[in-house]
């Protein structure tokens, strides 16, 4: 049954169309992702379909009775209250007086509040999200709007509630940048692009195959009319000798094909990775030990970061992840234990909320005050240029900061971070309000970056995507390494299910799991290629040989000569990758045996 259409709805914001026609409606059960470049209009169309903004044109027809109940990403509250009264109050009613304090606790619980009593104005941002979150998984309603509703949960906390909407009886309607979130839990995505909604029926996985079948059969009936349209042009051009209305209609065609919007390759932020040169010594850490209130965050942690290190850091809200990160930037002092910097290191530091940005500076003058041109490995860049790269196209480059959104201006601190040429990446939380586009573009420059990444993140895929080794916060402090992606250790833990009859569900939780040994050591693909790199080295030293003596025999046939200069400079390429992949191996080796 239809809960809910858009018709023809326009909306416009300064000079910029986020929606332009569009047509969009909500059928029961219909759990709906939105996706899109960050500034499209998602959260605009949330808004308009919650109540919140009203279209330039269009209407919505919504059934007299359907209920409506809107996650923001910046909630409000009223001044005052205690979180139990935030939850439960708005969502008492005759029927479920009796319920109702039973599934609040349980579900502030789950987003980690053990004392009901806070006042709201004394939590963080983030702290208030949750709330919010709880309050509105709690409401009866027909249709669940969520703008952002996994920032600023930890992992746990997103697989609850993962699992919770999988099993959630009505239509949902959500923002998210989580991959892993959408895939479990959307049964249709919604994809805002140039103004135009694009609906398919699938989850995440689904929607990656239909569009690129949508953009193939698009890139094909592009070309048909473009093949018509150099027909039309060499018959106009022989001149219209007659007004006949067959020459006419056929001009009027012509107009058209001309006229119509032609499909241009989707904007990508690719960039070369750029960096500056990292010595031997790079970041140690040395039975570091920080606590506050008495609380052990950081406890007799020792790391030695080896070049090429790939390391995420995972754990509960508050156990000190991002306390560790501003260890090692000098920003926090540690109570005892020693860290040393070497002096080639160049940190570049993506933190969870931006650097103050001056709203009165233009796009372009905030990135030349890093660099005016950048040096890659093709060439000079300007700041104009990278600009473009990052999807601020030459209207947004002259726009003043203050009228980007949340997600632009989030997008805009990464690449001036990047700018500065790091050989030493700390992100913490970058994925928050980063859209998807961003991110796979980013987890693409990361899989080239010749330096240090050390990144603090709930986003599960990212995870899996651009880490080999997890630093997990357990209990009193301790740290615990772990050889691998986030999916493998996850499924290394001991799982038991225990059934939560208020909420009608199964809850996952872990089972306690004693600190162990911090020996650093090689993971098995590491130790099988530290055995064979050496033969791999001497076979493409013998390869180069012999290419230089067959280069040698034909230095008359230029067409065979141009292939064995090229396929030399690919062998010398992969020689070059080969010993800094040799070194790297040989620096863990020798750290291995100090340990």
């Amino acid at each position: 049954m239809n809960l809910l259409t858009i018709k023809n709805m326009t909306k416009a914001y300064t000079d910029k169309i986020l929606l332009d026609n569009v047509d969009f409606s909500i059928n029961e059960d219909d759990k709906v992702g939105i996706i899109g470049v960050n500034g499209t209009g998602k959260s605009t169309l949330l808004k308009i379909i919650a109540g919140l903004e009203n279209g330039d044109k269009g209407e919505i027809v919504k059934g007299s009775n359907v209920v409506i109940n809107y996650l923001s990403q910046t909630p409000e509250f009223e001044h005052g209250k205690t979180i139990y009264d935030c939850v439960v109050t708005a969502n008492e009613r005759e029927e479920n007086h009796w319920s109702i304090e039973g599934e609040a606790k349980s579900i502030l619980n789950k987003l980690g509040f053990t004392e009901y009593s806070l006042v709201i104005d004394t939590l963080s941002g983030g702290q208030m999200k949750k709330v919010a979150l709880a309050a509105a998984l709690l409401a009866k309603c027909d249709i669940l709007i969520l703008d952002e509703p996994t920032n600023h949960l930890d992992n746990d906390m997103t697989e609850w509630l993962e699992q919770y909407l999988i099993n959630y009886r009505g239509a949902l309607i959500m923002v998210t940048h989580d991959r892993y979130f959408l895939d479990s839990v959307c049964n249709r995505i919604a994809e805002i692009d140039q103004g135009k909604v694009y609906n398919y029926k699938a989850n995440y996985e689904g929607y990656l195959v239909l569009k690129k079948e949508r953009t193939e059969m698009a890139y094909a009936t592009q070309r048909k009319h473009q093949s018509i349209l150099n027909k039309e042009i060499e018959w106009i051009q022989r001149g219209a000798r007659a007004r006949s209305t067959k020459q006419k209609a056929r001009i009027e065609r012509y107009e058209n094909l001309k006229n119509e919007d032609k499909i241009s390759g989707e904007e990508q932020v690719e960039i070369n990775a750029l960096s500056s040169r990292l010595g031997k010594k790079t970041i140690e850490l040395n039975r570091i030990y920080k606590s506050y209130d008495d609380k052990a965050l950081i406890r007799d942690f020792t790391y030695i970061f080896l070049r090429n290190d790939r390391i995420g850091i995972i754990g509960p809200n508050g156990c000190g992840k991002s306390t560790l990160l501003k260890i090692i930037m000098q920003l926090v002092p540690m109570d005892e234990g020693s860290l040393e910097i070497g002096d080639t290191v160049h940190i570049g530091y993506f933190s969870q909320d931006n650097e103050a940005l001056n709203d009165n500076l233009k796009v372009i003058d905030y990135i030349r005050e890093t660099a005016e041109y950048i040096q890659t490995s093709e060439g000079t860049v300007s700041a104009s240029q990278m600009l473009e790269k990052f999807l601020f196209d030459s209207t947004l480059q002259y726009s003043y900061i203050r009228k980007l959104s949340g997600g632009e201006k989030r997008r805009l601190y990464l690449l001036k971070i990047l700018m500065e040429a790091p050989n030493v990446l700390l992100l913490d939380e970058p994925t928050n309000d980063l859209d998807i586009q961003t991110l796979c573009i980013l987890e693409d420059y990361l899989d080239t970056f010749p330096g240090i990444l050390i990144t603090v993140s709930h986003d599960r895929y990212f995870l899996d995507r651009v880490i080999r080794r997890l630093f997990a916060f357990e209990e009193n402090g301790y740290i615990r390494q772990f050889e691998g992606s986030y999916t493998e250790y996850f499924k290394q833990q001991d799982n038991i299910t225990v059934s939560n009859s208020s909420l009608g569900i199964d809850i996952i939780q872990k089972k306690a799991t004693k600190p162990k040994s911090m020996k650093l050591k090689f993971s098995y693909l590491e130790q099988k290629e530290y055995d064979t790199i050496e033969d791999d080295i001497a076979r493409l030293e013998d390869k180069l040989e012999q290419l230089d003596v067959e280069i040698g025999r034909t230095a008359t046939d230029f067409i065979k000569l141009n292939e064995l200069m090229e396929e030399k400079e690919e062998t010398e390429l992969l020689i070059e990758q080969k010993m800094d992949r040799y070194v790297y191996l040989e620096e863990l080796a020798e750290k291995i045996k100090m340990n």
